[in-house]
């Protein structure tokens, strides 16, 4: 190659150069990503059922019953709440799977059910039920 064809070429092979070098020092730099948090079912608990429900019997009441204790209670049986149609036929006792069932679509488990709340992801819904057991 004359030396005017290779001046017009170095700056391709310099910025060819460039870019590998800068790559490789990229790709060993990228820092690792957090790892997500675990949910928290207190803080689901507050900020996607606490509009509608209390965790005590104490507080005045909202658009559903108490949670205390909801593990192992009878559906439907808040003293004093005024459920709704389908409840006066649900004759089960609330257990992990029921609550998992009326989180996913209450309306399947109880028709006639007044809920609007769906949860559709599995580890929000345990997160939410295992805060409920505690609870």
């Amino acid at each position: 190659m004359s030396g005017w064809r290779a001046a017009q070429f170095a700056p391709v092979f310099f910025g060819l150069f460039c870019g590998a070098v800068l790559s490789t020092a990229s790709a060993s730099a990228q820092m690792a990503l957090p790892s997500p948090k675990p949910v928290d079912g207190a803080t689901l608990f507050k900020q996607q059922c606490g509009v509608c429900h209390t965790m005590s019997s104490a507080e005045p009441m909202r658009q559903g019953p108490p949670l205390s204790k909801v593990v192992g209670r009878r559906a439907g049986s808040i003293e004093g709440f005024r459920y709704s149609a389908g409840f006066a036929k649900a004759d089960f006792a609330w257990d992990e799977a029921k609550l998992d069932a009326w989180l996913s679509n209450p309306q399947e488990l109880i028709p006639g059910a007044v809920m609007a709340y769906r949860q559709a992801k599995p580890d929000v819904r345990a997160a939410i039920i295992n805060y409920l057991k505690d609870n």
